[in-house]
């Protein structure tokens, strides 16, 4: 692997002149993202500090890939897709169960026993097993999904190519993403953890514990938290304004799986919903 990353990294060096004509650097390109395609490779891995690796070099041969490739027309079935990289394909024996209306890209890698409703995994996303990627639901480019996680209807999970060492999205094992929540540039959500309805989640905003006001972190809410939209006002010389922030209100037991039933009365005590 030593190699074909010091050869992709020569051939980004080089990104301005790649054109499809350019054979070797594209044979090394679609060696990595079949390798992504399988779980090979990731995009990004949480080390054991605690901490998200980005494999830049991964992610230069991604931006290579839109470089080296030439518009194509796909067919499936009635669709038709004009595009430079087609979409999944064998779900069977992968494990997977995909609903009409769900398409994944090529390079990105879902893992035994996900199921995706109507939705959409972009390339180098990896999605844990047992994962549910909820109708309309999005998981952009690179973001890291982990296990057992349920990104609920319409839920945006960003997506980040440039600049190539910019940090993905993660979402750590066993968490709970409701709906139309937007978590996005490098957001993380821990282990077991949940956000209520309609949070938006990005690295800017403050996530606060709601029992001592404190600021807990900026764009992490820690595991086995559940964290909730909410505002706080900021006074400024042209007046009183409410920015948004992420309200902790309430911390699970390390290793507690929540319920549905339990986690909407969690939330309906702070006017949220699932």
């Amino acid at each position: 692997m030593d190699e074909l990353e010091q050869r992709i990294r020569q051939h980004f060096a080089n990104i301005q002149s790649m054109t499809p004509e350019n054979l070797e650097a594209r044979r090394d390109v679609e060696l990595v993202v079949s390798k992504l395609d399988d779980g090979q490779l990731r995009v990004a891995y949480i080390d054991e500090n605690n901490e998200v690796v980005v494999n830049e070099w991964v992610k230069q041969a991604i931006l290579l890939l839109f470089r080296l490739r030439s518009m194509e027309t796909v067919e499936a079935g009635p669709m038709e897709f004009h595009d430079k990289l087609e979409l999944k394909t064998d779900y069977a024996r992968r494990g997977v169960r995909v609903v009409p209306g769900a398409s994944a890209r090529k390079g990105s890698f879902l893992s035994p026993g996900v199921i995706m409703m109507p939705s959409y995994v972009n390339i180098g996303a990896w999605v844990g097993p047992g994962t549910m990627v909820d109708t309309w639901a999005t998981v952009g480019s690179c973001a890291q999904i982990g296990a057992n996680v349920h990104l609920a209807g319409g839920v945006g999970i960003g997506g980040v190519l440039e600049p190539a060492n910019a940090v993905p999205v993660v979402i750590e094992d066993d968490a709970f993403i409701g709906s139309r929540c937007m978590v996005v540039e490098g957001a993380r959500v821990g282990k077991g953890a949940v956000l209520g309805a309609g949070t938006i989640l990005n690295p800017s905003i403050p996530v606060i514990d709601a029992e001592t006001g404190e600021e807990v972190s900026r764009g992490y809410v820690p595991d086995y938290c559940v964290a909730v939209s909410a505002s706080r006002k900021r006074v400024y010389p042209g007046g009183e304004y409410y920015l948004p922030c992420v309200l902790i209100i309430r911390r699970l037991n390390e290793g507690e799986r929540h319920n549905k039933v339990a986690l909407n009365d969690i939330l309906r005590e702070s006017g949220v919903s699932t």
